[in-house]
């Protein structure tokens, strides 16, 4: 049954999180305005789209991408305040088993986890695309695509090389272009030394190519300055920066980490562990509110000030936990799903000890 403690602690709790986003929120705009003035101005950016185009989608990726924070802060600032009230205790005399006051808590946490988890999978990823492409056009300096040895799979039995490539000039250096049969072996070969988009044509000029023909026993040599080919790439697949992957909503995700596999390409561990992170996300909030309902029920003489730097402490070691486990699956090999779940597993067990130790 519904008490009115679930709805003094809903309100307590619904009211104290969105307060405190709102507040933070705030304050980055006023930062983040003051750090990019300099770019509006040089760029001139109109001012229609630095307050829609930006900062009203700034709102809920900025509020989504620190919520678990925010959460674990108020579960720990409106909690502490009602043990130094002492309400806490009256609850429990009252004959409220402990477990039973977690309820308003837990069902708080997972209302905004399903609102993370929409937020992160399907209205985020479509304000970031008008944030990103503002932010790309007047503040960002022009993207330059730093990858070396880049081996592309076109289709089953195509691949491509590019020892390096230009997204300023759209052109790539020591291209090869490589055609097998179903059993391995190679039938054609084209090389150049440069490719080049033509925008009129929308196809690629090869420059100083060498093609070769192979039918069995047979070969064919051809050799020129420029030759036009049309193969399933374009200059936007190089052009791709890892924060892209923001704009992609829960379908399309999917889609191209499927598309970026068959490739070969380097990009789909960042897109798996966006993927992985999407989900995770959401749990989070539930594990750091059962921390900060553990942590700030007691009374103690430190009061609201302890709480709140113990919670810090505790919010941000989870952050940078979760952010070195990522970087094991960027560079360690480690499977995204796990270094995105490894944070959340072991922040449980911390939290169902501290729900042991609590007050009953």
């Amino acid at each position: 049954m519904i008490r009115k403690l679930d709805l003094y602690i809903v309100k307590k709790f619904l009211g104290t999180f969105f307060f405190s986003i709102a507040l933070i929120i705030s304050i980055a705009i006023v930062f983040d305005f003051s750090e990019n003035v300099d770019e509006f101005l040089e760029k001139n950016a109109p001012t229609k789209a630095i307050i829609f185009d930006y900062y009203f989608n700034f709102i809920p990726y900025f509020a989504n991408l620190f919520s678990p924070l925010f959460i674990f802060i108020s579960v720990i600032f409106f909690t502490s305040k009602m043990a130094s009230n002492t309400e806490i205790i009256a609850i429990l005399a009252s004959g409220i088993s402990f477990k039973r006051m977690l309820m308003p808590y837990l069902f708080c946490a997972i209302l905004l986890g399903l609102l993370s988890f929409y937020l992160n999978n399907f209205l985020i990823p479509s304000t970031n695309k008008a944030r990103l492409d503002f932010y790309y056009t007047y503040v960002d300096d022009p993207y330059k695509n730093k990858e070396r040895d880049i081996h592309i799979q076109l289709s089953p039995n195509n691949y491509a090389y590019l020892e390096s490539y230009s997204t300023l000039t759209d052109i790539g250096v020591q291209f090869s272009l490589e055609q097998f049969d179903d059993e391995g072996k190679l039938r054609y070969k084209l090389q150049g030394d440069f490719i080049k988009w033509d925008t009129t044509k929308n196809l690629w000029t090869v420059q100083n190519y060498y093609e070769r023909r192979i039918n069995g026993v047979k070969e064919h040599i051809d050799r020129g300055l420029n030759k036009d080919t049309l193969i399933n790439l374009k200059p936007y697949d190089f052009k791709r920066r890892d924060a892209d992957v923001e704009m992609l909503d829960y379908y399309e995700l999917n889609n191209e980490i499927e598309k970026e596999k068959f490739k070969g390409s380097r990009k789909v561990v960042f897109y798996e562990i966006e993927k992985y992170k999407r989900y995770a996300f959401p749990f989070a909030s539930i594990i750091l509110t059962f921390i900060g309902v553990a942590l700030a029920s007691r009374k103690v003489r430190g009061g609201i000030g302890l709480h709140l730097g113990l919670g810090l402490a505790i919010s941000f070691s989870y952050i940078m936990f979760m952010k070195v486990s990522q970087t094991f699956a960027t560079n360690g090999g480690m499977h995204p799903m796990i270094a995105n779940w490894i944070p959340n597993a072991l922040y449980s067990v911390l939290a169902i000890y501290l729900l042991k130790k609590a007050p009953k």
